[in-house]
């Protein structure tokens, strides 16, 4: 497979959720991940079925890798293990850490493990917010530009930029 750059977003919101994002850094790397970028950090309210839990600290970052996407995927699911995960938890629970697969290169893909971009990619502030600030001029494989998407939300959707993870 040929070297593609891609972006993952990260969050946290049990324990130390800083610590949790800047191991996923150097646990990524130590799987065939190249981290090239990382946004600041972003204080968000958790979406999903469970909402009574505690905001979310996210991040975007962009990779290079040369990992297929269902092994760069199981990477991205042994961080999360890594870091106390427990993967039989129920959909949108609280945890130490998640590493979502947003885009890589201009793959498009879908298999029951994978879709490819993420199908929230367009419609989650957390998302679009991190990442638009590694990459302004960001666009989906079909060409839907990032910038207009997150200006189509509404304002109910909570992103403050709060901090940076230093790197």
């Amino acid at each position: 497979m040929p070297t593609r750059v891609g972006y993952l977003g990260l969050g946290s919101n049990v324990g130390d959720r800083e610590s949790h994002l800047r191991a996923a850094l150097e646990l990524l790397a130590r799987r065939g991940v190249e981290v090239e970028g990382v946004s600041s950090t972003y204080e968000t309210e958790p979406v999903g079925e469970v909402l009574d839990q505690p905001d979310f600290l996210n991040a975007a970052i962009r990779i290079r890798t040369e990992l297929e996407p269902e092994v760069l995927l199981d990477a991205c699911k042994e961080v999360e293990s890594a870091r106390g995960r427990a993967l039989d938890a129920p959909r949108h629970s609280p945890r130490p850490l998640d590493v979502d697969l947003l885009l890589l290169g201009d793959l498009q893909l879908s298999t029951d493990r994978l879709t490819l971009p993420h199908p929230e990619v367009t419609s989650r502030r957390f998302v679009l917010a991190p990442l638009l600030e590694l990459d302004p001029g960001l666009a989906l494989p079909d060409g839907t530009r990032l910038v207009d998407a997150l200006a189509s939300l509404g304002p109910d959707q909570r992103a403050e930029r709060i901090g940076s993870l230093g790197f």
